[in-house]
């Protein structure tokens, strides 16, 4: 079962992220990998500047959560993670399409260059890799993350993006 997710969920969110996220360590380079991956204080400034969360239940207990964030003309997924011990049993699909089904606008996913699993995932879910140079305007357009990040990222988009729905990130 899926629902939207608000303050009361926070710790879970929280924990949620930081228990997949290990999947990063040694994965990800070195300098941009810290603990706990995402600190409180970055959650709740990344739901203050509009995030939105929703989560998949079993039994009772989160155990998935994905971000949607509007960003002008597209909708970024932020944040995807489903809890290390529930990987691989359908709930990112889930999370993913109950996210994106009411959407209007072209969505875009950042995520690390080095996280196969992960651009694998998009890529079964209908998602394709922009080319470096789209993918460095994008960065730089829609997300506030440091040059490093810019660096050793990916974005993918959504078919709506992919056949021109949006200027492909130039201002």
């Amino acid at each position: 079962m899926t629902r939207e997710l608000d303050d009361k969920d926070f710790d879970e969110i929280f924990t949620i992220i930081n228990d997949a996220a290990v999947a990063y360590k040694g994965v990800i380079p070195e300098d941009r990998w810290h603990e706990p991956y995402m600190p409180k204080e970055e959650l709740a400034q990344q739901i203050a500047e509009g995030v939105r969360f929703l989560g998949c239940e079993q039994e009772g207990q989160l155990i998935g959560v994905m971000g949607i964030q509007e960003r002008g003309d597209v909708f970024l997924i932020r944040h995807a993670y489903v809890r290390t011990s529930l990987r691989k049993k359908g709930v990112g699909t889930l999370l993913i399409r109950e996210i994106t089904k009411n959407i209007n606008k072209p969505i875009l996913i950042g995520t690390w260059k080095s996280a196969v699993w992960a651009i694998s995932f998009y890529q079964k879910n209908g998602y394709t890799l922009v080319s470096e140079q789209q993918k460095n305007l994008l960065l730089k357009k829609y997300w506030n993350i440091p040059e490093r990040q810019i660096e050793t990222s990916v974005v993918l988009a959504d078919e709506a993006f992919m056949n021109g729905s949006v200027n492909g990130g130039e201002s």
